[in-house]
């Protein structure tokens, strides 16, 4: 296909994209406002869940453990979740947002991720095994896979906004198995 013809491609796709999102809102009012605001509620009780466990053992334990040199600094990791979050709430809005087909598929794939996130907290921190984070990060790994997939049928937008947590969790995985293998 000529570069051309591509690039013409690309925009009648992104054109339409647009314009569904554009129909999506046009459906605001306080329904939806309640919508939006139920969805940031459910993620960041799930957030301060995960929270409770990693605050008891981040300034103890974590810091007894053998790190690689490439660990972020403590503060980077609240202000990157709280994006991560903020970006997985407005995504599961969306998919409810828009109803119709898909929508339980991917609310049950956000749930299970969304239990599996807590999870890690609670493994990692909580019971301070990087074994077990490790095991259940592989496994959220795989949750947040088929999340977006799911998403991607319902809102393709929802979908892209979980990339970032894809690459975060990536990252958060290869440093749980450094400190796995470092301890």
């Amino acid at each position: 296909m000529p570069a051309g013809n591509a690039a013409n491609v690309i925009e009648v796709s992104l054109k339409r994209l647009i314009e569904t999102e554009r129909r999506a809102m046009m459906r605001s009012g306080p329904r939806q406002i309640l919508g939006l605001a139920v969805s940031i509620l459910i993620v960041m009780l799930a957030a301060g869940i995960g929270g409770l466990f990693t605050s008891r053992s981040v300034a103890t334990w974590y810091q007894t453990l053998n790190r690689p040199d490439w660990t972020p600094p403590s503060w980077v990791f609240g202000p990157a979740w709280t994006v991560l979050y903020l970006s997985m709430a407005v995504a599961a809005w969306m998919v409810w947002r828009h109803g119709g087909p898909g929508v339980a598929a991917a609310a049950w794939a956000f749930a299970i991720q969304l239990a599996l996130n807590v999870a890690w907290s609670g493994l990692f921190f909580g019971l301070q095994s990087p074994a077990a984070g490790l095991v259940d990060i592989a496994l959220l790994w795989l949750a947040i896979i088929v999340t977006i997939g799911c998403f991607m049928r319902v809102s393709k937008w929802a979908g892209l906004l979980l990339l970032p947590y894809l690459l975060w969790v990536s990252f958060a995985a290869t440093l749980n198995l450094a400190i796995w293998r470092m301890n």
